[in-house]
This record gives structure tokens, sequence and C-alpha cells, in this order.
């Protein structure tokens, strides 16, 4: 017997075969599961859950601190109530950045600029119906503290990349003005909460993505001569922002809170003086969000503080190492522009507790105690893995980041 295949016979003149349809193939969940742990950057999402765990046990040696602060006469909180608060943070901002991983990029795109286009309306109306916190009102009331402007960060990086990439489509496109007059508009409506730290870090990813997407050299001298004049402007007509940079430039004395941070920093030493046995930090204001690198300091040591800056810069050291052989240009603006959030953001978190940079109020990303804030780092964080994930299979022909970077002058 043959056992050659042969076709089944058909009632069709002329056919040599019955025609059989392509069959429908439903990925299962595990498919889809396995297809993305291969693309998924597994060592980016490794550091990002060690930064989440450093985060956990931070605040909860901060936790104590703020709680008593807090207490009144009458009313006395649980001295870990913001660390069992932050564990169901961390876990709802966990799932938030797994889920959103699994996006494809057109997926991510389009879900950053819907959510960066509703936190941009919130903005205009939170100087009428926004909670006041510490003079600064900021925060919209929706069951529980919404502050729009940290939601915004992460749709701002993606607007300004999907605009930028029009220029693929007509290089005529006034396409840097345009992001320009958006960078204008945020930094009028977060001045006017006062906002002074956030409009400084828009600034940065403004920057950042304008220069890669072709801006020439020439330029920057400009751009720098723009930057002081408007801190000049600010420290003359704004308030918020001369009050905050006296207190920086006067040296502050030993109850301003950046000195206060200071000098719990350093009480530790190079080891720390163990948990829950720092002294210093219970005097310290927002002990557990602003100031937690300083409590970390005190308790851990300046050993571990250097070891969470080192786990920082890898984190943004390999999105960029990502980005190198990108060939999508959103993608890669993209991915630039969420990591140069995320690591603008913690870096002044860090230089404002070492007294090197005037206090902003901005968290150390991951680590510090919030609610809409440990959200929103995770949501940029899910749109930057879902962004960065690539096929290991497939080879890039362009030559990414370092070929953009060559050839940014060309059509300016």
């Amino acid at each position: 017997m043959s056992s050659a295949w042969q076709p089944a016979p058909s009632s069709g003149a002329g056919s040599a075969g019955t025609y059989l349809p392509p069959a429908i193939v439903q990925r299962r969940w595990r498919d889809s599961v396995r297809v993305w742990w291969r693309e998924i950057d597994r060592v980016m999402l490794g550091l990002i859950v060690l930064l989440m765990a450093f985060g956990m046990v931070a605040v909860a040696a901060a936790s104590p601190a703020s709680a008593d602060q807090l207490s009144t006469a009458k009313v006395t909180l649980d001295e870990f109530m913001f660390f069992k608060r932050h564990i169901v943070f961390q876990t709802m901002g966990l799932a938030l950045m797994v889920g959103l991983s699994f996006l494809s990029r057109e997926q991510a795109r389009r879900l950053g600029i819907l959510v960066g286009a509703i936190m941009l309306a919130l903005l205009f109306v939170v100087p009428i119906i926004g909670e006041e916190k510490n003079g600064a009102r900021r925060w919209i009331n929706v069951g529980t503290s919404l502050q729009p402007s940290e939601f915004l960060k992460p749709g701002f990086a993606i607007i300004c990349a999907w605009i930028l990439s029009w220029r693929l489509r007509d290089s005529s496109l006034p396409v840097i003005a345009f992001v320009t007059g958006l960078m204008a508009l945020v930094a009028a409506l977060l001045m006017l909460q006062p906002n002074l730290g956030d409009a400084i870090l828009f600034g940065g990813i403004w920057l950042v993505m304008v220069l890669l997407a072709g801006m020439a050299w020439q330029r920057i001298a400009v751009l720098i001569g723009g930057g002081i004049g408007a801190l000049t402007l600010a420290y003359l007509f704004y308030d918020n922002a001369r009050h905050r940079i006296d207190s920086f430039l006067g040296g502050g004395t030993a109850f301003d809170q950046v000195d206060l941070a200071q000098r719990t920093l350093t009480a530790g030493g190079w080891t720390g003086s163990g948990l829950w046995l720092g002294i210093r930090k219970m005097n310290l204001p927002e002990a557990h969000t602003d100031y937690i690198f300083s409590v970390i300091g005190e308790e851990f040591g300046l050993l571990a503080c250097a070891l969470i800056v080192l786990v920082y810069g890898a984190v943004v050291i390999r999105a960029l190492m990502r980005m190198v052989g990108e060939d999508n240009l959103f993608a890669l603006l993209a991915g630039v522009g969420l990591i140069t959030q995320f690591g603008g953001q913690a870096f002044i978190n860090i230089l404002v507790n070492l007294k090197l940079f005037p206090s902003k109020g901005m968290t150390l990303p991951l680590i510090s105690y919030g609610g809409s804030s440990t959200l929103a780092v995770c949501f940029t964080l899910g749109l930057l893995l879902a962004i960065t994930r690539r096929n290991p299979f497939l080879a890039r022909e362009a030559g990414g980041l370092r070929d953009l970077i060559e050839r940014k002058e060309i059509g300016t």
C-alpha cells in the first residue's frame, strides 16, 4: 500500500482536489502568556519589582513617624496604617502594570492618548473644584484623591511621540511647534495649582523628545536661554517659586523640611540604625512620601541609598538599551519620553533629599507611599513595557536611536 497522500475526490470538473478553507486558530490565554513572556523585557520587569519591594520595606519604616505626626488628641492613627494601605496600592499597581504590558503598541498608543486627553481636561477644573492640601490645589476627590497631573505625565509623553511621528508622513508639518504649544498649555495649568516641580519635569520630557525628533543643535542655546528667562520671571512674579528658591539658596534652617531631610539621611551613617530604630524621622514631615529616601538613609544606611540609586539607573539604562535598535519612530520617542519621566522624577526627589535641589513636593517612584501617584507610575511603566516588547526572532534593519541621533539635524 502506498503511503503517499491522495487528494479526496471532487465532484467539480477539472478540480485536482477538494478545497479546504484555512483553519481559524484561536490563541488560548496560555499561548498569549507565552508570547508575552518571550517578548517582554524580563530584566526591566525584575528591576521594577525589586524597586517595589524596596518601597514596601521603606514605607513600613516611615509609617510610624507619619502616623504619629498626623495623630491628634482625639484620633490616634494606627502606626502601620500607611504601610497597610501601601500594600493594597502596590498590589493594584503591579496588576495594572502587568495587564498593560500585554497591550500591543497600537493599543498602548490609543490608551495613552485617551488618558492624556482626559487628564488634560481635568487640569482645567482642578483650580476650581480641586482639594487644597498644604497650600496647593492639585487633587480632585473621586472617592479617593486623584491628581490628574500624575496620569497626564505618561499621556503627555505618548501624545508628544504620536505628534512628532507625523513627520514621517509629511516632513513639512510643524510638529515641534505643536508639542511646544502643548507644553506651554500644560505648564500654565500646572502653575495655577501651583505645581512648579511637575512643570519642570514636563519641560524635561518635552526637551528630550524634541531634541530626538530633529531639533537642530543651534536651537539648544535658545532653549536654555528661554528656560533661564522663564525661571527668572517665575522668581520675580511667582511666590511659590520665589519662596522655594530663597529657602534653597539661603541655606535653610534646622527647621526647614529640606534641611531636616538631609540631616535625617546622614544620621544613620553607612549601615543605618536599623529598622524602626530611627529617631530623626519622627520629626520629618512627609516621611512616607516626599522624604522617604531620607528615612531609608537613617534606618538602612547610605549604602542602601546607593543601591537604590543604582537600581533606578539600571532601569533607565535598560530602557535606553532597548531603544537603541528600535526602528519605529513612535515607539522610540514614546519609550524615551516615558523613561525620562520615570528617571527624572526619581532624580529630582533624590536631589531634594540630598539638599541639592529646592523642595518640589515630588514622590520617589515605586518607593514612596501614594494612592493615585503609585497607580500613575505603574501605568507609566506598564505602557513602557508594552512599547518595548520585542520579538527576539525579528532582526532590526534600521539604526534606531543611534541612527536617529546622528541624523536628527536633517530636514530642520
